[in-house]
Parts: C-alpha cells; structure tokens; sequence
C-alpha cells in the first residue's frame, strides 16, 4: 500500500505567480457558475469544489451538460461535455484572455446558447507559471480538505460544501448554527445567518505567505479568548480571527491532529459564545 502524501512545503517567493495564474483560471469557471446555475444561499452555486485532479465546476446544465475543471496535475484547464466532446489547453505560458476565450468558443460550438456565455476576459498577458508548483498546490489543496471532511463529520448542524471561492482563491466550509443575527431581515441569508468560516489561503495581498483562517459573525463577545495551541494566534489586522500560518501547520508532528485540533476548540466555543 503507498503511503499517503505529506503535506508539500510551499515557498511564498515561488508560489506567488502561480497562485495568480490560478486565481484569475479559477475565476474563468467561476464566471461560467454565475451565469448558468440558479443561485444557492450564501453563493454556493457560484463556488469550485475539490477533486482529485485539483478543483471542478461538477456538473452544468445549460442546453448541454458540461463540467470543467481546473487539473493542477497536469497544469491544464479541462471541459467535458456529457456528449464526449473534450477541450483541454494547458496553462504554462497561457493568459486569462486565451483560455477564456477557447473556453467560450468551444462551449458554443457545443450548443450553448450564448447568452448563457461570459464575456472574454481582456486580459492577455501570459501566465509566469510553475507546473511543479501547481502540483505541490494541488497535493496541499487535497490535504486541507480531507482535514475539512474530517471536522465535518462530526458536525451536527447545517453546514456549506467544502469549496474554493474564485474571486480570493481560497478553501471554505461554513458552519451554521441555525440562529439569526438580531436587526438583519431575516430572509436575506448573507447578513441574517449566523456564521463561522473555516479556510485556508495560498496567499493574499495582506497575508502573503499560505494561511488558515477561522472568522465568525457577528464576532461574539469572549471569542478572542478562546486557548489556542501553540501556533495559531488570534488577529484583527486584515481580518479578525484566527490565523495559523501554513508553514506552522507543517512543521507538526501530527499537522492533521493539531489543525482539526484549533478548529475543534474554536467550534466548541462557537457554539456557546454564539448562540448566547
């Protein structure tokens, strides 16, 4: 039996560009989300999931059934068609310009009607890419949400899908409690629900190297006193929560053991803290 992979060290001087790339590829999918699925509370049809390969639209219904995904594996942006018909463009050297627009080309050709098309984006600069990057990403990626899959399951009240938001590029499950915050009309979801968001981050312009994240609203009294491990901190620059530094995870004994340790200790509290 092979040994399950470690998690990857991620430098932020050679993760950047391609997190970028990535960022601006997954937000070409995400385009096609918004325009073709019926929206969900809270935007969870306009999200990515994680797959095998790296991360996938699962299924569209749009005069043709199609998926794509975005394969960090083999550093190419993938479209089925229910029908067989394939399209694949590789990303080392590519620009959101081009894959966008082969994207929607192909798509049409396919029976799309193109109304349900996003415009193409003009951006045309080529990608400063790192393939082996992109597949230490992809293995990390797949590590956080087996973590993920893990606290989830002993989750007993609603929670999100595991997903990877285009528009920051990051993984995500959300907790719900099942409470309303007071004075928020309560059939508007994205301010009326009580919330806590678990992540992870490749990097962002405030927080340049990979991180976790724990954010809660509204942020309830006493949260910040929550007993953290060693590590994981609690912050208000940028965002306030928890934040743990992906390099911190990863120099752990256990880094499965003491990541679902913090998100255990702040989901206890959670529920007391926020349901007060």
């Amino acid at each position: 039996m092979k040994q399950a992979l470690a998690y990857p060290t991620l430098d932020s001087d050679q993760l950047v560009e391609t997190r970028l790339a990535l960022h601006a590829t997954s937000k070409i999918l995400g385009g096609w989300l918004k325009v073709c699925r019926t929206k969900r509370k809270h935007w969870w049809h306009a999200s990515l999931r994680p797959s095998l390969q790296g991360l996938t639209t699962g299924v569209i219904h749009a005069q043709i059934d199609f998926e794509m995904s975005l394969n960090l594996r083999e550093s190419e942006l993938d479209v089925r068609t229910a029908e067989g018909a394939q399209y694949g463009q590789s990303l080392d050297g590519a620009s959101s310009a081009s894959l966008s627009a082969g994207v929607r080309a192909f798509l049409l050709d396919q029976g799309v009607n193109e109304k349900m098309a996003p415009e193409v984006d003009d951006d045309d600069s080529a990608f400063n890419y790192s393939p082996e990057v992109a597949d230490d990403m992809g293995v990390a990626l797949s590590k956080v949400t087996a973590a993920m899959v893990e606290l989830r399951a002993g989750i007993r009240e609603e929670t999100s899908p595991i997903q990877l938001w285009p528009h920051h590029f990051d993984l995500s499950m959300l907790w719900l409690p099942g409470d309303k915050v007071n004075g928020q009309d309560p059939t508007d979801e994205e301010y009326a629900d009580k919330q806590m968001n678990f992540g992870f981050s490749f990097g962002d312009d405030d927080h340049p190297n990979p991180y976790f994240y724990i954010t809660a609203y509204p942020v309830p009294d006493g949260m910040a006193d929550v007993e953290l491990p060693p590590g994981a901190q609690w912050q208000t620059g940028g965002f306030t929560g928890v934040n743990l530094s992906y390099d911190t995870l990863i120099k752990q004994s256990d880094p499965n053991a003491y990541l679902i340790d913090v998100w255990v200790r702040v989901l206890t509290s959670g529920r007391r803290l926020m349901r007060l």
